[in-house]
């Protein structure tokens, strides 16, 4: 790092700081305020903050590792603008007319209370034990591997990067509210852009083209099947990623994440109407085709360089792990630490500073939101709503202490850090996508049965984390049927019977249970709206909304057909 570097984060760090203390003169007079930003938001600042909250430190630590390790094989899951198209045209108008704060609250509406708690349960545990906690770990990694710097003080840096990076982020979090997230992502999602961009054309660069990345890559077989890196559909039979299990998994994933999850649908609620709500996530959604690009393909480049720097005779591009292979976690950093000039290293470093940065921000405001709404008020309704916005600061004070002292375990994690990610993903997902699918798109589902597939899912996904944790440490273990099921079955199937197994759970307990009184469910499933609801949700749209949702969808085809 050179001056010209330091200067270019100063300017950056003032303008952030320009944009909150301008948030935070705007006061918070309620919690719709700060927790929706009063629920103004336009199309642009909708879909940055979906994009800046979704891009955190397990896409430049993670997604650019599993590209120099895996190649193609999570572009499954990064090539998703699709799914985000099924919440614009699908859930938004169930959304924007219940006018909830949180998604627990919207399956209260739908179902029953009980339904509200568990969701906001495994919502407020599973964001600190992987969002939060993940998010600043990886972070830590990535600012100590591009600086340089082992220790400072007599302290290992890597706490310090991590801590300061959790307390700047609060800071602005919880003075400003949403508004501080979404207008603070309008900065960062450009600079995060473009700093990516320049990676790609500089590593494009230094290693000699597309071309040659393909070839490189292309050389390197994945499994015992032939599949080479550059392959997304791999052999059924492929220990990690059978095509029918990546592209059922990454699906049901996804539409739990994109459609359901308050860490991102919190962004499309705080739009001022139906209309700024589906746009935003339009363009949210071509955001949403460039990660790949931005991040997965980088990691593709490293390893190439690797491969290059080794056959001239040189040490290799990417550093070294203990047992001699290349660390591909390292892959990003590395990119920036050894191919960019001075001043433009900066400008990664702060786009690499504002995916953090955005990231935290919006699952402290989605973590403060959910104890604030769904456990405080529900126990003291009559709490004003000043009172409430402190509530909601305090929560995310806790909130951040509880994602540091979870560090000291995520750092014994670190070289499966992705993997262990996307096991928590794949059990949490299923319960809570089956309840929310089937409570939009069939009237006869009931609350019992919305609930127990809630109940059904975490069971099932508590069971299949125990066992993970117990047969990977246990020796001499007879096999079985349990261990079969809940240990040894790929991680993407075992996802896919599980959403299954829940969905027949929801649909026999709606049958055999009380159906729902159409009052209450009017607007919120399908075939209930009335006729001034439909025609709002008509008029919310126009023919350019259904032309750029085709393009996204013709693009997703093309990099299929391509990657094929």
């Amino acid at each position: 790092m050179e001056l010209l570097d330091w200067l270019v984060i100063g300017v950056f760090c003032l303008a952030l700081i320009g944009i909150v203390v301008w948030v935070i003169s705007q006061k918070n007079n309620d919690s719709a305020d700060y927790f929706l930003g009063g629920r103004d938001a336009t199309w642009i600042a909708i879909g940055a903050s979906i994009f800046a909250s979704n891009i955190g430190s397990e896409h430049l630590i993670g997604l650019a590792g599993a590209g120099a390790s895996s190649g193609m094989a999570m572009a499954h899951w990064e090539i998703q603008g699709w799914m985000i198209l099924i919440l614009a045209w699908v859930f938004v108008p169930f959304y924007t007319r219940s006018m909830v704060y949180t998604m627990p609250e919207f399956l209260e509406r739908r179902y029953n209370k009980q339904s509200r708690t568990i969701l906001s349960i495994i919502s407020l545990i599973s964001y600190v034990l992987t969002k939060v906690a993940v998010t600043v770990y990886a972070g830590g990694l990535v600012f100590q591997q591009v600086f340089g710097i082992k220790e400072l003080w007599g302290i290992d840096f890597f706490w310090i990067a991590a801590i300061g990076l959790v307390i700047i982020t609060a800071i602005y979090t919880i003075f400003g509210g949403m508004k501080s997230v979404l207008y603070t992502s309008v900065l960062q999602t450009p600079i995060l852009l473009l700093g990516s961009l320049i990676i790609l054309v500089l590593g494009f660069r230094e290693l000699g083209g597309w071309d040659e990345m393909m070839r490189t890559c292309s050389a390197v077989t994945v499994n015992d099947y032939g599949n080479t890196m550059t392959e997304l559909i791999r052999n059924n039979n492929d220990p990690n990623f059978p095509w029918l299990g990546a592209l059922v998994g990454s699906a049901i994933i996804g539409f739990w994440y994109w459609c359901t999850d308050q860490f991102i649908v919190q962004r499309v609620l705080s739009g001022k109407d139906e209309k700024e709500a589906r746009r935003g996530t339009i363009f949210g959604a071509y955001l949403k085709l460039l990660p790949v690009f931005l991040f997965l393909i980088p990691g593709m480049i490293a390893f190439a360089l690797h491969q290059k720097y080794l056959g001239a005779g040189g040490e290799g591009f990417l550093p070294l792990l203990a047992n001699g292979n290349p660390n591909a976690d390292a892959a990003f950093p590395t990119l920036v630490a050894k191919i960019l000039p001075a001043g433009v290293k900066g400008l990664v470093v702060c786009g690499i500073l504002a995916a953090l940065m955005s990231s935290l921000a919006s699952l402290f405001n989605s973590s403060a939101m959910l104890f604030t709404i769904d456990f405080y008020k529900r126990f003291k309704p009559e709490t004003p709503e000043k009172q409430l916005v402190v509530i909601g600061q305090m929560a995310t004070v806790v909130i951040v202490i509880l994602g540091i002292l979870w560090i000291p375990i995520m750092r014994s994690v670190g070289d499966v850090l992705y993997t262990y990610l996307q096991d928590v993903q794949s059990v949490l997902a299923p319960g809570i996508a089956s309840a929310f699918l089937l409570g939009v798109c069939w009237k006869r589902t009931s609350a019992k049965g919305g609930m127990w597939g809630l109940i059904s899912g975490m069971i099932i996904g508590l069971t299949r984390l125990g066992a993970k944790v117990y047969y990977s440490n246990a020796t001499d273990v007879a096999d079985g049927w349990f261990k079969y099921l809940f240990y040894d079955l790929n991680w993407l199937f075992f996802c896919g019977w599980m959403f299954l197994f829940c969905i027949i759970v929801v649909i026999v307990v709606s049958l055999c249970t009380e159906a729902p009184d159409p009052k209450k469910i009017q607007g919120l499933v399908f075939g209930t709206s009335t006729a001034e609801q439909r025609a709002a949700t008509r008029a919310s749209w126009n023919k350019w909304d259904v032309i750029n949702s085709a393009i996204i969808l013709g693009l997703t085809i093309a990099f299929y057909i391509y990657f094929w």
